[in-house]
């Protein structure tokens, strides 16, 4: 009887919730070298046996993870086919922190590590990464002495401990860059890894300049997408050998083989672009902070603002709050006043420029100044249903979800449980009478040109992003996010922030604080109020977010937001999974994980049916084919059953694909913005 040859434990690239487990192969005399754990291979997947022969059954790429003596299969086992290469890209830690992120997200390992481990190219990985530089010496605190704890967190960094922050920074279009890479090259001084991601490249970049002017070139690489696929992964291969060990990147950088981790650290961490799109969508917050308690590194949590999950960090005692004394920011912030919409007064020119007299005059003086930013919501932004008189959002006494019309003339109805309200009032001012529109960047520079007639008037949004403009006099409108920075380091003279409204009334649960950090980012760019920089923001001045902005207040707003989530039940303070699909999909899960044991107290909403795209119309992960019914259910949970929650849905979605039963539904599990 021949001798049995040894065996390969192998991951198959097959993203199938059934599937996700290991598969033992053979490993053939002549790969057993090359055939090591981490390295990437191509099996044949579902061959049958025959005649004492393994045949059948078509090529997929995988990954050994382990190495053994024997099997527990009783049939003969498939031989490996080929050694992609000798590479080993999938480490034991990388592969423990892409299992932990596929339970949290009740989704497929090979789905996560298809996230964390980049395409290969076999150039890259033929040519040797550079030669690791010595370290670098401990720099001055620079701005972080501005923070009354910011020297004892850098001081922390450098004695290899694992202090945990929540960092409100301070107002200034690149003092936050220049912090942030002074952290990263304070642990790389005390010999341990550095990982920054920020929402874009824009923002990479500035991290990216500011370590480099601190460490030199070598210590650290860039991780974006502008990189192009080959210098990209040959980056990667320099974290993965340990010769780099830094990375500043943008969402993908997340997972990114860093040895050593002393430091994890994400910059605005509201911003949706770090929520990935693809399967199991993983939010780099999240991710982020499993790395750091696993790998018992520091975390950093740093932005302008401050989201309801950074205040339950602190709350819960994970972290400690990072901010200025009440006298620095006063200092540094430029001056905010509050304009009502409509009130365009008397002024021909402000009337035309559908501005309040005060944007209006505040623009006029300005720009004999400099540069004068206006802010206008994105496209896209428009809110489902707000009250006319005085734009609170329109919801649903019975689960607060936010109410819709299908069209005019129908009756409303919950978008969440799909309960009709056939008389709606405003349980704030008590009107009767509803409202939805929004202005667009284009139509706002045009007006703008005609009332500013001797005015350069610059736009910044979509496709079409500066980087930076002119430190002259100019008008600039941008959307959230796409602001450009002022040249010369002065910052904007005043900055302009339109329809208010339009971002507080977005039916989803972060309404107010998303308006807040966009409306943060762009007063941040402007001159402190003692060089007369001044912000105008054009909102009901009596809501929480517009109140936040004029005190400069985003941790006292995320902390009331998060006391109002737990008397909700809303994320953070529970656990909440959104199932989409068919019909007869979203009934069979649900009933399904029901049977597979929903933790106690699960609730679950709805579910309600979803509007029926056009043909040709652009589809978001998760969104129906065109034409075609869907519906959405959510289950919510209390917080410290998100794992079973996760568990029991991911549970029945196996045994459905197991036994057939029908076409699949889609969980997403928290953070959702659900509307």
């Amino acid at each position: 009887m021949a001798a049995r040859l040894p065996v390969a434990r192998v991951l198959v690239d097959k993203g199938l919730v059934h599937l996700d487990r290991f598969f033992d192969y053979a490993v053939p005399a002549a790969m057993d070298e090359e055939a090591q754990p981490g390295v990437r291979v191509r099996v044949r997947f579902g061959a049958g046996e025959r005649e004492g022969r393994r045949e059948g059954g078509g090529l997929i790429n995988g990954f050994i993870v382990e190495r053994r003596a024997d099997t527990d299969f009783t049939g003969r086992l498939a031989p490996i086919a080929q050694v992609l290469s000798p590479e080993p890209v999938l480490t034991p830690e990388l592969l423990q922190l892409c299992r932990a992120v596929a339970d949290r997200y009740a989704g497929s390992l090979a789905d996560v590590v298809q996230l964390a481990v980049p395409p290969r190219r076999a150039r890259a990985e033929k040519q040797p990464s550079p030669r690791r530089p010595p370290k670098p010496s401990v720099p001055e605190p620079g701005g972080w002495a501005r923070y009354p704890e910011g020297p004892a967190f850098l001081r922390a960094l450098a004695e290899k401990s694992a202090p945990r922050a929540v960092w409100t920074a301070l107002p200034g279009s690149e003092s936050w860059a220049e912090e942030l890479a002074r952290a990263m090259a304070t642990t790389l001084a005390a010999g341990r890894g550095a990982l920054a991601v920020l929402p874009d490249g824009k923002s990479a970049a500035r991290v990216d300049a500011a370590l480099t002017a601190l460490v030199g070139e070598g210590q650290h690489v860039l991780l974006t997408a502008d990189a192009g696929p080959e210098p990209r992964y040959r980056r990667w291969l320099a974290v993965s050998r340990g010769t780099v060990r830094a990375v500043v990147g943008t969402r993908a950088a997340m997972f990114a083989p860093v040895r050593r981790l002393g430091l994890a650290a994400i910059w605005e961490d509201g911003d949706s672009s770090h929520s990935e799109e693809r399967a199991p969508q993983p939010h780099a917050r999240e991710v982020l902070l499993q790395r750091a308690v696993t790998e018992q590194a520091a975390f950093l949590l740093g932005a302008h603002g401050c989201t309801v999950e950074a205040a339950q960090l602190v709350e819960s005692g994970f972290a400690r709050p990072l901010a200025a004394g009440r006298e620095t920011v006063r200092a540094v912030m430029p001056r905010v006043r509050t304009a009502a919409e409509g009130d365009e007064g008397r002024d021909p020119a402000a009337r035309s420029a559908r501005l309040p007299s005060l944007a209006w005059r505040t623009a006029r003086d300005a720009l004999e100044r400099g540069p004068v930013l206006v802010q206008v919501p994105r496209r896209g932004y428009v809110p489902r249903l707000v009250c006319e008189r005085c734009r609170e959002p329109a919801r649903c006494e019975h689960c607060s979800g936010p109410l819709e019309a299908a069209g005019e003339g129908s009756a409303l109805r919950c978008g969440w449980c799909a309960r009709e309200v056939p008389q709606w009032h405003c349980a704030m001012c008590g009107g009767t009478r509803l409202r939805g529109s929004v202005i667009g960047a284009r139509r706002t520079a045009e007006e703008l040109g005609r009332a500013f007639p001797s005015v350069p008037v610059r736009t910044s949004g979509g496709q079409h992003v500066l980087e930076s403009v002119p430190g002259r006099p100019a008008l600039v409108v941008a959307t959230p996010g796409a602001e450009p920075v002022p040249e010369g380091g002065e910052g904007y003279a005043a900055a302009l922030l339109l329809d208010g409204w339009a971002l507080l009334s977005r039916p989803d649960l972060r309404a107010g604080e998303e308006a807040l950090r966009r409306w943060l980012g762009a007063a941040s760019l402007v001159r402190p109020q003692g060089e007369g920089g001044t912000v105008v923001v054009v909102a009901e001045e009596s809501m929480r977010p517009v109140q936040a902005l004029v005190r400069w207040d985003p941790a006292g707003h995320a902390q009331r937001e998060l006391a109002d989530r737990a008397e909700l039940g809303f994320p953070p303070v529970s656990r909440m999974a959104a199932v989409t699909g068919p019909p007869e999909a979203v009934a069979g899960l649900l009933a399904a994980a029901q049977g597979a044991g929903l933790p106690e107290g699960a609730q679950v909403l709805g579910p309600v049916p979803l509007p029926v795209l056009e043909p040709g119309r652009p589809r978001n992960p998760g969104d129906p084919p065109p034409g075609e019914l869907w519906e959405r259910a959510l289950v919510r949970v209390p917080r410290g059953s998100g794992a079973g929650l996760a568990a029991a849905l991911k549970t029945a979605q196996v045994g459905r694909l197991t036994r057939r039963e029908g076409p699949l539904a889609h969980v997403r599990i928290d953070p959702l913005d659900i509307g």
